[in-house]
């Protein structure tokens, strides 16, 4: 699979995980973390050429896309990353908290998602 689908499939499923926790279908939501986990595992072991494709997602029309990327991306592009979590930390609702989340562990030094 090309990268460029890789990030399609991430997007798709963060947006569907998103929607089904909305409508309280833990299983689905679960269903689709597994499916964008299984993306971005793809895309990180192709490296910076991975990370450079999910690089797009920053931009993303979808806040919960942003995010997800954001949080994955955190070591790799820092200054980016934490102004896409910062922003949408501001808000409130669970993307907003996510983010706040994903800034803490940073923070903290506990975030592992990328270790590089």
């Amino acid at each position: 699979m090309k990268l460029e689908e890789l990030v399609e499939v991430f997007a798709q499923n963060v947006a569907a995980q998103t929607e089904a926790i909305w409508r309280g279908d833990a299983k689905t939501g679960n269903k689709h973390a597994r499916k964008y986990g299984a993306a971005v595992d793809k895309l990180l072991a192709h490296g910076d050429a991975g990370r450079d494709a999910l690089l797009v997602l920053l931009g993303h029309e979808r806040m919960d896309v942003r995010v997800m990327a954001a949080a994955h991306l955190l070591r790799y592009r820092t200054t980016e990353a934490k102004a896409v979590l910062e922003e949408a930390a501001k808000g409130q609702g669970l993307v907003p908290f996510e983010a706040g989340e994903a800034l803490k562990r940073w923070e903290e030094g506990t975030w592992a998602l990328d270790p590089g």
